[in-house]
């Protein structure tokens, strides 16, 4: 693994981190894109959050860097049903990421973050750096 690969890796893992983190100190924002037919929506924004941060964890690591990324990528695509719920409801949105174009930025968002851990995937070795 090059210097420029963790350049590309490091941030991911903050993200994720972050976004866990998140989930914790911000527990009602993230309630509120759980999709309303999804039962328990306080316990999937604990799991998510536990999730988010473990991914990134594996990311950071380079001998779970591989896992880790196309882990993240997979969450991450999990995630896309909670961004298009609005459409469902788009008549009486009241936010703007609620709104069609903003339901098409945060979809648009979300799979950059899917190609950005498949390109850390494809990069890692999946082994440990030595020196």
């Amino acid at each position: 693994m090059t210097g420029r690969d963790d350049l590309a890796a490091w941030p991911l893992a903050a993200l994720m981190v972050g976004s866990g983190v998140t989930h914790f100190t911000n527990p009602g924002y993230y309630r509120g894109l759980v999709p309303s037919w999804l039962p328990a929506r306080s316990a999937l924004v604990v799991l998510s959050g536990l999730a988010d941060v473990a991914v990134g964890v594996l990311v950071a690591v380079p001998a779970t860097r591989r896992t880790g990324a196309r882990s993240t990528a997979a969450l991450i695509t999990t995630y896309l049903p909670a961004h298009l719920e609005p459409l469902r409801l788009r008549r009486t949105a009241q936010r703007a990421f609620d709104r069609p174009i903003g339901v098409a930025a945060r979809v648009a968002v979300n799979l950059g973050y899917v190609a950005w851990a498949a390109a850390v995937a494809r990069r890692a070795t999946g082994r440990p750096r030595i020196g």
